[in-house]
């Protein structure tokens, strides 16, 4: 199995800096990837080459940095914990041209494009509004606040703070959210116009395991769609779910929903890595999509067969914590990386399928030992993570907290600040304050 054969084939070594996201091109030649040091780079990954380098023009750690499709490869949009929602474009001459086209009130985590347009793509933030994006136009409609369901129709609900989206390839139409409570929630495009005249929280479906339901300790920190409109669901300090479509809890969540819940299937669950101390990705891989994987505390990549939830094989990915996970569009190849300042390439060269270590039994009860022992903490999910991003907050560059939250809160919402920017060759591997950075910061993303 080609699967297991993967292994660390080559290291890409630029940033200075935890490196939050990477994403393959739609042609597979080329990756993207961008870093606390809040430098995007674009990579030749099979020789290991820098291609391009430049500063992002966020002010903030970099969560999300993607290659729009059909731009030759010259459009880039990022998000990043200033809130901020970025348009780079490479020019001819060799510089490039980066702007603001939209905000989010506090950290934005996420971006999803529109399955083969290379003018829309989606955001979501914590301050729980997804926004919708039309490169051809500006500024970004805000589609709607993501609210919590609560009891009685309530209008006092809490806002729930956004980690992920992502778009089902099968019905680009539909996409899924999911932030600081138990539900990924599925909304309709369609359902809402321009103008921004219908920006209620109205999704169309929900879904969380029964068991979780209730449960206020929990969150998501990835989503993902497979080819056949499957999602996978991963939970902090959890574990991970693939939902059918027709396991959905429905649009509204109440006392009835809830009873039907012990009717509805039970998802597939993978289990084994810790999901603890970040944000991380869960992504599906192989050609048609029978594999998941997921980065892990423990340092490791684990993955799963889809159907069944056997693990396949486990690799050491990180010396501390594995976050994102991006498979190559037409072969099997994963990017990888983590805490540490790299990003690593996987590719099927091993000459023979490579076992499960020794260790693995043990380290999976490791993880699972910690999970229950984190269960037993009676601290709620909001309490935890402020803390965790007050510690973050401290050990900061002073460049960064130059930057609070109510600058860019405060800022006009039609300003654009667009400037070029020099890009730096292979040769030449500058960037800001990068030297500064603690490779601990990227710990709460």
């Amino acid at each position: 199995d080609r699967i297991q054969r993967l292994e660390l084939s080559v290291t890409l070594v630029k940033h200075k800096g935890c490196v939050n996201t990477v994403h393959f091109n739609p042609s597979g030649d080329l990756l993207v990837s961008g870093s606390d040091d809040r430098e995007i780079i674009i990579w030749d990954w099979a020789t290991g080459n820098k291609k391009l380098s430049f500063n992002s023009g966020h002010t903030n750690n970099i969560f999300q940095a993607r290659i729009m499709p059909f731009t030759d490869d010259c459009s880039i949009v990022s998000c990043a914990a200033d809130g901020q929602v970025r348009f780079s474009q490479v020019r001819e001459d060799g510089c490039v041209n980066t702007r603001r086209i939209g905000k989010h009130h506090g950290r934005a985590h996420k971006l999803a494009i529109e399955p083969g347009s290379p003018h829309i793509f989606f955001s979501c933030g914590e301050d729980g509004i997804v926004q919708h994006f039309d490169l051809r136009t500006h500024p970004a409609t805000k589609l709607f606040t993501c609210y919590a369901f609560h009891a009685n129709g309530s209008h006092h609900a809490p806002i729930v703070r956004l980690n992920a989206i992502t778009i089902d390839p099968r019905n680009p139409n539909c996409f899924a959210i999911g932030g600081s409570d138990e539900y990924a929630r599925v909304y309709d495009i369609r359902n809402y116009k321009w103008d921004a005249s219908s920006n209620e929280d109205c999704p169309v479906n929900s879904f969380s395991p029964r068991h979780l339901i209730g449960n206020d300790r929990v969150h998501i920190t990835g989503l993902a769609y497979s080819n056949q409109s499957e999602l996978l669901v991963s939970y902090n300090d959890e574990l991970i779910y693939l939902f059918q479509k027709e396991m959905g809890l429905g649009p509204c969540l109440n006392s009835a929903s809830s009873e039907m819940s012990e009717e509805i299937e039970v998802p597939q669950v993978y289990e084994g890595h810790r999901n603890a101390q970040t944000v991380k990705g869960v992504n599906f891989f192989g050609p048609n999509t029978e594999y998941v994987v997921s980065g892990s505390d423990c340092g490791r990549i684990f993955i799963w067969k889809k159907k069944g939830g056997q693990l396949v094989h486990l690799m050491r990915g990180d010396k501390d914590v594995v976050n994102c996970l991006e498979p190559h569009p037409h072969m099997t190849v994963l990017a990888t990386s983590g805490i540490e300042k790299t990003i690593k390439i996987w590719a099927p060269t091993a000459d023979h399928p490579i076992s499960l270590p020794d260790e693995a039994a043990e380290l999976m009860k490791a993880n699972k030992r910690k999970r229950q022992q984190y269960a037993h903490i009676s601290f709620p999910t909001d309490v935890i993570m402020h803390a965790l991003r007050l510690q973050r907050r401290r050990s900061e560059p002073d460049v960064e907290r130059r930057y609070s939250r109510t600058d860019y809160e405060g800022e006009d919402e039609d300003d654009y600040d667009g400037y070029p920017m020099d890009f730096t060759t292979d040769g030449d591997d500058s960037s800001e304050d990068g030297d500064d950075l603690n490779p601990q910061d990227c710990i709460i993303s």
